[in-house]
């Protein structure tokens, strides 16, 4: 039989998510998969997928292009037309018929994209001309990335009205939120970072200005839903997508001062490097965010079961994301409060391809279930 670690933690009651009473601190973290559909409808298969996933207390959905434009992967789900919000709410009924909540992660990958995926095989966008180093996944494979074409000054007010009328999608297709996906290289966070953004106009230079596109991105959002259903995620020192900045712990203050201003209902913050070491260098505390914020605080980034219970029992965070483990294991929650062990994730079946890797990852048997409730009940 199985020992059962028999911590008592919060992170497995109900907890109070701004208008919503969630059945536990669990965040499914936003997880590309590349299983969409053409015309970039959500695949027939994810409303069975979230669906598997409700238990979590909170299930961000992946992240989910705002327009064509802001496409940087091949076979990623879209919230701009109509087949994608039918598509969408097929998933949120379910997901909301099993009893569980899910936010939308609204997406501009900006330079992080190909030619080949973008509508007339433009080029993509960003706040300057600065080629990032990797390669682009695309149908016919990786390739190099390319550089990309600054923004004019005129054409951003075009894209914050992209992520309004993105909001409202969501909001059309049954979402109980949405989350601004600051983080991880995409374009808000080229706006923020000084090696990607090399502007003279109102939008590069100072704090103050690399945070102006956030500001009125979050300002065109919460014109569509009320603030207390709207979070922001970040990665303050993440090189996720060859960016970087020389000065973060400043910025990022600033950032979450401005966003204080907003009243939002979370911040979602990936702690040290994006799927990677979890070390925070340059001096910077990412507990002083928590700090400063002024609403829930998730975090994210490589956490396991007792990391999770720790980070509770000292303070450090209000809820804790999940991303692989949700999985390989869409009973996570369960498995996690019983201690039980993991289904191992079959990394060939990540991204793109049908059900296997997908829907098919098994649950606890009830047996197993319950010999492991026992062991609890006699530790």
């Amino acid at each position: 039989m199985l020992s059962y670690n028999s911590e008592v933690s919060d992170l497995f009651m109900p907890f109070q998510f701004g208008p919503y009473k969630l059945s536990n601190r669990i965040v499914m973290a936003p997880l590309t998969r590349s299983r969409a559909q053409v015309g970039d409808a959500p695949s027939l298969l994810a409303a069975e997928y979230y669906g598997q996933r409700s238990t979590a207390g909170l299930i961000i959905a992946e992240a989910t292009q705002i327009s064509a434009q802001g496409k940087g992967y091949a076979f990623t789900p879209g919230i701009y037309n109509n087949a994608q919000v039918k598509g969408w709410k097929s998933i949120t009924d379910t997901v909301h018929k099993a009893g569980g909540r899910i936010f939308l992660q609204l997406w501009h990958v900006g330079r992080i994209s190909h030619p080949s995926l973008q509508p007339s095989h433009a080029l993509p966008v960003a706040p300057s001309a600065i080629k990032p180093e990797g390669k682009a996944f695309t149908e016919e494979g990786f390739v190099p990335f390319v550089t990309p074409r600054a923004l004019e000054t005129s054409e951003i007010a075009g894209i914050v009205e992209q992520y309004r009328l993105a909001a409202k999608n969501a909001l059309a297709a049954g979402f109980d939120g949405v989350e601004i996906h600051a983080a991880n290289g995409y374009l808000i966070d080229q706006f923020l970072r000084d090696s990607t953004n090399h502007r003279t106009d109102i939008y590069g230079g100072s704090f103050e200005n690399r945070a102006r596109f956030l500001m009125e991105v979050t300002a065109a959002v919460v014109s569509v839903w009320s603030s207390e259903r709207v979070g922001v995620r970040l990665s303050p020192i993440s090189p996720a997508n060859d960016i970087s900045d020389s000065n973060p712990a400043p910025l990022f203050r600033y950032v979450v001062e401005q966003l204080n201003t907003f009243n939002l209902l979370y911040l979602h913050v990936i702690e040290g490097a994006t799927g990677g070491p979890r070390n925070v260098d340059k001096g910077f505390n990412l507990q002083t965010l928590r700090k400063l914020f002024n609403g829930i605080y998730i975090g994210n980034n490589g956490y396991n079961r007792g990391m999770a219970i720790s980070a509770r029992q000292e303070n450090l965070v209000d809820m804790v994301a999940f991303g692989r483990p949700f999985i390989s294991n869409p009973d996570l929650v369960a498995r996690l409060k019983l201690n039980a062990p993991l289904n191992k994730l079959d990394a060939d079946t990540l991204y793109g391809g049908g059900a296997k890797g997908y829907i098919d990852y098994p649950f606890l048997s009830k047996q197993k279930a319950t010999e492991l409730e026992t062991t609890e009940l006699i530790a």
